[in-house]
């Protein structure tokens, strides 16, 4: 029924585009616009689930706005089209800046006041590394280095950038950036703290690491991370363990 409505082959990708759009933005008024604009509100209205689900951010409106999207396209032959043209005028793809690893899930737009937003796009090859700035932890830091380099990455780590008078601004560019950030939770440092739930609320995806299990927070717990020892071997390990879970994100969409 699907293909019946569209007028293109490639149009089935399209009308996806168009839907992960409509479930990440879309407020009610924009629901009843679509309706006017394709003749097509009563079954906006109608649905008995679709205004509600959103009102409420229920885990089932991706479905619902999928059911009615499809409805209004399969209506008549030129809906699909004032769909289309009514979702990109309203959500030009250049405003799109996509920051989390997850792009294709459902957003939440905000407007931090601590931090400048930078006028920069995500790299896909940047890794970030929250760490301690002391010397006892540069080792580390020239094995990670190595082990993105491995995997296909760039790594960088604050102290690597000056780009602003204020630290803690680069840091937030720094983590924007990157697609994957590592945290070394060694010593329960406060900082790393910080940064790793900044990179937590801009969708990043962090791989902890940690010379005792005991420093990884409690809410963390439940995450993945890796266990080094801070010697020759401990290193050596890190790095290969560091580099296979970096080459796996490499074969991942992001």
């Amino acid at each position: 029924m699907l293909a019946a409505a569209m007028n293109r082959p490639h149009d089935t990708k399209e009308f996806l585009r168009i839907k992960n759009i409509v479930v990440a933005k879309f407020l009610e008024e924009h629901w009843l616009e679509l309706g006017m604009v394709t003749e097509s509100l009563d079954v906006v209205q109608t649905h008995h689930r679709l205004l509600r689900s959103l009102a409420w951010n229920d885990s089932d409106y991706g479905g619902n706005a999928m059911d009615v999207l499809l409805t209004i396209a399969q209506r008549t032959p030129d809906n699909f089209r004032l769909i289309k043209d009514y979702v990109d005028q309203k959500f030009p793809a250049d405003d799109e800046v996509f920051v989390s690893a997850k792009p294709n899930q459902r957003r939440v737009t905000f407007s931090p006041n601590v931090f400048e937003v930078p006028e920069v796009t995500p790299d896909d090859n940047l890794v970030s590394v929250m760490m301690p700035f002391s010397q006892e932890f540069q080792a580390v830091y020239d094995v990670i280095k190595s082990a993105c380099a491995d995997a296909g990455f760039t790594c960088k780590r604050a102290d690597d950038i000056w780009n602003n008078s204020i630290l803690v601004q680069d840091i937030f560019r720094l983590i924007f950036e990157s697609r994957v950030v590592v945290s070394d939770f060694t010593g329960r440092n406060p900082n790393v703290m910080y940064e790793t739930g900044i990179a937590h609320a801009l969708g990043k995806t962090v791989i902890p690491i940690t010379q005792d299990a005991k420093d990884v927070p409690f809410d963390l717990v439940h995450h993945r991370f890796l266990r080094y020892l801070s010697n020759r071997e401990g290193l050596a390990t890190l790095a290969k363990d560091l580099a296979a879970k970096l080459s796996l994100l490499r074969t991942a969409t992001p």
